[in-house]
């Protein structure tokens, strides 16, 4: 327990010099609580300063979300995630909503995982619930020299206008303009597990800057 408390303390002081190196970003997670979050508190909960969804040894019923209580327009999302198990596949929505009475969201998300083997959707450009079909996928060779499976990696999501731009360990996977002027340009950011074999996400060092 000493050694948990220790590295936590730890988290705290490294977040804090890191959002104070980056102007115009603030947390939007306190890495011990999941307020500003809201979800099914049985499939997310905080681990070691960071958010935690599904599992290792259960199979996850059906897709479910850890959503911002927030809405963002134009910003750009800082965060590291991690994914681990045989259900290789989560990710971070972004303008994105709640369905009513369900349990799915709609928007955009970046994307997690992989499809077939050796086919990685890291940093790919999905649209959850709405034309349900990747927008944009990343060049997997390129993609492969700057993944770490298994460990966390280092997302940046960039919204402004119609243009979405997405980046995983500094290489852009996305850079997309929606021609769709009823696509909504705003929203709630949702932090992804998906249903199906078991599988754990991480999502820590969550910070945002508005545009």
């Amino acid at each position: 327990m000493r050694t948990r408390v220790i590295c936590i303390a730890a988290w705290f002081v490294i977040g804090a010099v890191g959002i104070a190196q980056e102007p115009g970003f603030v947390a939007l997670f306190d890495g011990k609580t999941l307020a500003g979050w809201e979800g099914d508190e049985k499939v997310f909960h905080v681990e070691e300063g960071a958010i935690v969804a599904g599992s290792k040894t259960e199979r996850i019923a059906q897709n479910e979300f850890l959503a911002s209580k927030e809405e963002f327009g134009d910003f750009e999302l800082r965060l590291k995630a991690k994914l681990t198990g045989k259900g290789q596949n989560a990710g971070v929505q972004f303008r994105s909503q709640r369905i009513p009475n369900h349990f799915e969201m709609i928007g955009y998300q970046c994307d997690m995982g992989t499809t077939t083997p050796g086919t990685s959707i890291w940093g790919a450009l999905y649209d959850e619930s709405r034309r349900r079909k990747f927008l944009v996928e990343p060049d997997q060779e390129k993609l492969r020299a700057v993944l770490k499976p298994g460990d966390w990696n280092d997302l940046v999501i960039r919204c402004e206008g119609p243009r979405v731009q997405i980046w995983v360990n500094g290489f852009q996977t996305v850079d997309y303009t929606e021609a769709d002027a009823q696509i909504v340009q705003r929203g709630r950011f949702g932090l992804q597990i998906h249903g199906g074999e078991a599988a754990e996400a991480g999502y820590r060092d969550i910070r945002v800057k508005m545009l």
